[in-house]
């Protein structure tokens, strides 16, 4: 038999539970819950929509999914697909590719994400042998980006055939799960200590075939650098967007090079009305020198950047690259990479690259090295 006396006391402790629970789902700034993420826990990341650099219809939807449960599964957690949608309205984001100082702010404080992912697709086919690649990185949020994380992966189906053909990917579905799933394990990697990504040296026939460094390049003592979309003549839309990622990936590699945010840089040339006619002056250096705070600034031109579909063909790459300097206001860096699949291969295919998207990775490291060497 309950008392009245303890009836009541109970009742009083559910109604104050409840004005509680009603108080802190009321706690919303323009349609937002605030997040309260404790100590310890792990990041809460928002997964922005995938860029698509591939200049070609492909899965999206599906590979940002495949992130999403990749990084969940690992323990991740997610903003909800309903507050990013919210969010993106508001903000009016249509440029997924990056952020800017405003948009990653508004992040923070909005929706309590610690860091955004970001996800660009720079090949997709789903002819036999099918190939793919992407570029993803995490940023933080707050006033000033910063990249945390960054790794690429791309493959084609006939990568590693092996005896009778056994390694061979014919389905495009599971060769695209292979490559979100490298870059899901190397983020679930990084997060726990935040680890620095462990650099890969490239190739010896990936260096430049012409090169030229001042003696006014020591970057022993640390360089911020800004890498601006490369000029692109080639017959490959977005390749100079996708040039200048490979080099943010490469430099972000290297413990005395600070690489800004690619969005932060986007944001600066819009609002600078800057357009870079066959590359970058000095004029327009000097501008984002100032604006941007950066010790070097990296601008290049794409001649070649030659995928192909199906069985038989060789991918190609052409393309130079220049480093102009703050304090000096001088190029400290100069040079010409040109590559194609099958360079230095003699037999059985031995060390052939099928795809733009390899090359370029390892043409990029090695310019990379030969600067912080």
């Amino acid at each position: 038999m309950i008392s009245l006396s303890s009836f009541l006391n109970k009742t009083a402790v559910l109604l104050l539970s409840g004005l509680l629970s009603l108080s802190a789902c009321s706690n919303t700034r323009d349609g937002f819950k605030d997040a309260i993420i404790p100590e310890g826990a792990k990041k809460k990341i928002a997964v922005l929509p995938v860029e698509n650099l591939s200049g070609t219809s492909a899965p999206l939807k599906e590979i940002r999914e495949t992130l999403i449960q990749g990084m969940t599964e690992g323990g991740i957690r997610i903003l909800s697909e309903e507050s990013l949608q919210s969010f993106m309205v508001k903000y009016r984001v249509r440029y997924t590719g990056g952020v800017d100082g405003v948009i990653a702010r508004a992040l923070k404080e909005e929706t309590g994400v610690q860091a955004v992912l970001i996800t660009s697709l720079e090949l997709y086919s789903d002819q036999n042998p099918p190939k793919a690649a992407i570029t993803s990185r995490l940023v933080s949020t707050g006033d000033e980006p910063a990249i945390l994380w960054m790794e690429n992966a791309g493959m084609a189906g006939d990568d590693s055939p092996g005896i009778l053909g056994l390694g061979l990917v014919e389905d495009p579905g599971i060769l695209r799960k292979k490559i979100v799933n490298i870059l899901s394990a190397s983020l679930l990697n990084y997060l726990p200590e935040e680890k620095e990504r462990e650099w890969r040296g490239p190739g010896r026939k990936f260096y430049p075939k012409v090169s030229y460094r001042s003696s006014a390049l020591s970057p022993g003592g640390g360089y911020t650098v800004a890498v601006a979309p490369f000029f692109n003549v080639s017959d490959r839309k977005f390749a100079g967007e996708i040039m200048a990622l490979h080099f943010v990936r490469q430099l972000h590699a290297f413990k005395n090079l600070k690489v800004i945010e690619p969005g932060t840089i986007r944001h600066q040339l819009l609002s600078l009305r800057m357009i870079m006619d066959e590359g970058i002056s000095l004029a327009d250096a000097d501008a984002l020198f100032s604006i941007l705070d950066a010790d070097l600034v990296v601008s290049g031109k794409v001649r070649e950047y030659q995928d192909y579909q199906g069985s038989w063909g060789n991918p190609r790459i052409d393309f130079s690259v220049q480093l102009l300097e703050r304090r000096s206001r001088q190029v400290v860096w100069s040079s010409t990479s040109y590559n194609q699949g099958d360079d230095g291969v003699f037999f059985f295919d031995r060390g052939r690259v099928n795809t733009a998207h390899a090359m370029a990775s390892q043409m990029a490291g090695a310019i990379g090295k030969m600067l912080v060497k």
